[in-house]
């Protein structure tokens, strides 16, 4: 009964911290059903996504260096949205007057709510890390595998290198987390899996809404390729290494501070 009690305890925790991307998924679903007047679908989505991070902080469900973590995230995924539809590797097929070189400014969001997600769960978790790789080695190997993203539409694709390189650099590294009091432990690279799992299932459904379209969904709609859960594998080990970084440093500061 105490592990049940604590299973759902570790479930809410976990959906409390996923409120920005369900806000997200439920603006999708809604702006598909009923299309709302005045402005394009993906003007209303920013509308929606920037009064919601308002909200956020304002409320201090968010704090403001949380915030800068965000910001961090919208530029670095709109900076990525950016390239691949300009190489063809999905579109937004619907109108804006908020879309840039193709690009609607809400998919930036969709980014930021990954690092959202990742930064309520490290402060509800009370989230520690052992034996963390250095700080430069983690950069490096973060800065690798974003500029992969970039680089295999030129070049060989080194996802499967770098996705081995992970797995040794992270062997040791362990998550510490607590569940109403209790502490449990996770190997960092299985909560990896889990994470980008979990992304490729909600990437299926805001495929289904429309939120943006592969080559295959152009007709009719089909389940995203099994093959898509190593880039949400890679983009949730960037995030989590920058978010992990910044957080590390911080408790740092303070702790010179104090």
């Amino acid at each position: 009964m105490h592990a049940w009690l604590q299973l759902v305890r570790f479930g809410w925790e976990q959906a409390l911290s996923c409120l920005f991307p369900v806000v997200i998924f439920a603006s999708l679903a809604l702006t598909q059903i009923i299309p709302l007047p005045l402005l394009p679908r993906y003007d209303w989505l920013l509308i929606i996504c920037l009064l919601m991070q308002w909200w956020m902080v304002r409320s201090g469900l968010e704090t403001r260096d949380e915030l800068k973590v965000i910001t961090v995230f919208h530029l670095i995924g709109l900076a990525l949205e950016l390239f691949k539809v300009h190489m063809g590797s999905w579109s937004y097929p619907g109108e804006g007057y908020s879309k840039l070189f193709g690009v609607p400014l809400y998919s930036g969001f969709m980014y930021a709510s990954v690092a959202s997600y990742l930064c309520q769960a490290w402060r509800r978790l009370k989230v520690e890390l052992i034996r963390w790789p250095s700080f430069w080695l983690v950069v490096c190997l973060a800065a690798a595998i974003y500029l992969n993203f970039f680089t295999h539409h030129y070049w060989i694709d080194v996802r499967w290198w770098l996705s081995g390189l992970v797995i040794i650099v992270f062997w040791r590294t362990w998550v510490i987390y607590e569940v109403n009091g209790t502490r449990y432990r996770m190997p960092l690279a299985l909560s990896f899996v889990l994470i980008g799992f979990f992304i490729w299932v909600a990437e299926n459904i805001a495929t289904f809404f429309g939120a943006w379209q592969y080559p295959n969904q152009t007709e009719a709609w089909n389940l995203v390729h099994l093959s898509k859960v190593s880039s949400w594998l890679l983009l949730v080990i960037v995030s989590f290494l920058i978010v992990a970084s910044l957080k590390l440093v911080k408790e740092k500061q303070t702790l010179e501070d104090v």
